[in-house]
């Protein structure tokens, strides 16, 4: 069977939560800090919980700016931000460090964990749905809606690595999201049909990737595709060295994380082979901006997304639709010398974490966009 070098997955089946939609956004008693990332004396942390369509429920971090917990019955109608990715990792790395640093800039910003991942609930684990994870995305943005603190009209995404191309189909399936921000994107039903730059992009790859899948539903069902390959064999590509850099060192291994441990089920991604989060893509008329580092063996997904968004067609996607009836609202960023993961953290000079940051990640830049679009 085709195996995808990038790992994927989850741990704990466990969840816990103290908030509710209309609770104060003070920090629980029983909220331990659990992040690779120290917490912002700007801004006020309290873990929530909600519930999807299928009655899966999420687990969250949610983030604000201080001045909102400390006169929150004075405030109200800040614009909102919920945030995941990358995919296999958890709220406590990179999508919580994006909402903590958007906070710290004026929304209010919330993390969550998907379904079948960290502390979310779903049943079987380390699992993923192309509708389900879509669905996930929406769910936070009923969450965010119903906080008194938030404006809810004025509401945007942040997708990251897998994530991202989730964050593009949530957007194009629901227009309550003003703004979509996509960083160091990975298009996982591409990747799942068409092996890494589109190597296994043909009728019988796909067939014999099929067959083994339908195989290993009778064998093994819940059989596991392994998180980050630890110890690095000494002929990996350097983005598995980067990958290993940040899940299974300091600088951000978490016991919650599939990537940082035992990674996937090996079925777990079946149905994104046969789909597409894609497709109608080019009929968001809400801003997106499509972030991606300039080194990153995974710009060719971004770049063949902005395209496909704003110009109805891509290398890598076999349709042509129409052009985009709002493309002067859709920007793709580059940023020069940064690898994939540097785009998870900003980065660091040494490996394992160690040396200064790089601060590869244009946080102003970011607040600046939805500044724009959320008015």
């Amino acid at each position: 069977m085709r195996k995808i070098i990038f790992t994927l997955a989850v741990a704990a089946v466990l969840f816990a939560a103290c908030g509710k939609p209309n609770d104060k956004m003070t920090k629980c008693a029983n909220d331990s800090w659990d992040k690779v990332f120290p917490l912002s004396e700007k801004v006020s942390h309290q873990k929530v919980s909600f519930q999807n369509q299928y009655g899966i429920t999420l687990v969250a971090d949610l983030y604000a700016p201080k001045s909102v917990s400390e006169t929150v019955c004075q405030r109200s109608g800040l614009p909102a931000i919920a945030v995941s990715g990358p995919f296999g990792a958890t709220k406590e790395q990179s999508s919580g460090l994006y909402a903590m640093k958007m906070a710290e800039r004026g929304f209010i910003a919330l993390a969550f964990d998907p379904s079948f991942t960290g502390e979310s609930s779903g049943e079987p684990r380390r699992t993923a749905s192309p509708d389900i994870n879509t669905e996930d995305f929406m769910a936070a943005v009923d969450y965010l809606s119903k906080l008194p603190e938030v404006d809810a009209e004025h509401i945007g995404i942040i997708g990251i690595c897998g994530w991202g191309g989730i964050a593009l189909n949530a957007a194009a399936a629901d227009p309550r999201i003003k703004a979509t921000v996509v960083s160091t994107m990975y298009d996982m039903t591409r990747v799942s049909g068409n092996g890494y730059f589109d190597s296994a992009d043909s009728e019988e790859a796909r067939h014999e990737a099929r067959a083994a899948l339908a195989a290993q539903r009778l064998k093994d069902p819940a059989a596991m595709a392994g998180g980050v390959v630890d110890p690095l064999p000494d002929d990996a590509p350097q983005f598995v060295k980067d990958y290993h850099d940040y899940y299974k060192t300091a600088r951000a291994y978490h016991v919650r994380s599939g990537n940082s441990n035992d990674g996937w089920r090996v079925i777990g991604t079946q149905a994104y082979a046969n789909s597409r989060f894609l497709y109608y893509i080019n009929e968001i008329r809400s801003a997106v901006l499509v972030m991606h580092g300039e080194k990153a063996h995974s710009r060719y997904f971004g770049e063949a997304a902005y395209h496909y968004m704003v110009d109805g067609k891509a290398e890598g996607y076999k349709s042509v639709v129409a052009p985009n009836p709002c493309p002067e609202n859709k920007e793709l960023l580059i940023i020069p010398g940064a690898s994939h993961c540097d785009l998870y953290d900003g980065g660091f000079t040494g490996p394992a974490g160690t040396g200064e940051p790089k601060n590869l990640i244009p946080w102003d830049k970011l607040a600046a966009f939805f500044t724009k679009y959320l008015k």
